[in-house]
């Protein structure tokens, strides 16, 4: 089968970098994939594991690449765009794994017109509280979605070029607005981290050794790694307080039907949440 993409730079090859690149090589989709990091060590494992082909820390390095995606910490994203426009062929798709979107699309559309590069926004809604290519998974994003966010004056053959990265590697793509994506993210994604980071901050140490699946399940995601959340919670702010706004609301309700003693109230507010939830599916 013909590759393709002859090669494919990825910059950051941790948990979502790693399974792109082992998705890539394991499908046979791209000739060459380059691990491009600041750690010599986890681009090793990077290639150990089967992540890339080839490592460099030297970002001048996707010159050499026909697509480049960026899956760093939402808080380098912008920066590390200057410089890979900088670095690329003239006409190069780009595209970035963010969890949020809207600064980082409006920083790159303030100069499009001077763009080496053919930039639109992504975000893979995939993911572990593990880290680092040894966490990688080849299929990681089977049966998943992945979100494009172009921008109005993107071109559609570049939005179309960016969604058919995400397909090849068995995404299902929906596009949306920068502005929407990170709407419709606080809700499914930050605010439910900041909710479950508070439920294990606020577990007394003497009750830790009395917890079952509920509690683990619901505090998992609180295992993920502080520093990456932190700027994606503060890149989001407005929308993550809007977000937990609205599940004070409903926990302020059940506190005062608590307080009632109101079995009715309580019963109808956990009956809506089943439903919710069951709605999803497993």
């Amino acid at each position: 089968m013909k590759p393709h993409w002859s090669s494919v730079a990825i910059v950051g090859v941790g948990l979502i970098g790693g399974s792109v690149g082992q998705a890539l090589l394991g499908r046979r989709l791209a000739g060459r994939v380059i691990g491009i990091g600041r750690d010599p060590a986890s681009l090793a494992e990077a290639k150990r594991c089967g992540a890339v082909t080839e490592t460099t820390t030297d970002l001048a390095a996707v010159a050499g690449a026909d697509f480049v995606l960026v899956a760093t910490g939402v808080a380098a994203i912008p920066a590390l765009l200057e410089r890979i426009d900088g670095a690329v062929r003239p006409g190069t798709a780009i595209t970035d794994a963010g969890s949020t979107k809207g600064r980082i699309v409006a920083g790159w559309e303030r100069h499009r017109r001077r763009r080496r590069g053919r930039f639109v926004g992504g975000h893979p809604l995939a993911g572990s509280h593990r880290r680092g290519p040894a966490a990688a998974d080849a299929d990681l994003f089977t049966g998943r979605v992945a979100v494009v966010t172009p921008a109005p004056a993107t071109p559609a053959d570049d939005v179309e070029a960016v969604a058919e990265f995400w397909s090849a590697l068995g995404a299902t793509v929906y596009m949306m607005p920068p502005r929407e994506h990170d709407r419709i993210l606080a809700a499914t994604s930050h605010a439910p981290h900041a909710i479950a980071a508070a439920v294990a901050a606020a577990t007394p140490a003497a009750a830790r050794r009395f917890t079952a699946g509920g509690w683990r399940d619901t505090t998992r995601i609180a295992a993920g790694d502080p520093a990456l959340w932190a700027d994606i919670l503060l890149d989001n702010a407005a929308e993550v307080q809007r977000a937990l706004g609205r599940v004070l609301r409903r926990a302020a309700r059940l506190q005062e039907a608590l307080e009632r003693r109101d079995r009715r109230a309580v019963e109808t507010l956990l009956t809506r949440a089943k439903e919710a939830r069951d709605a999803v599916g497993s």
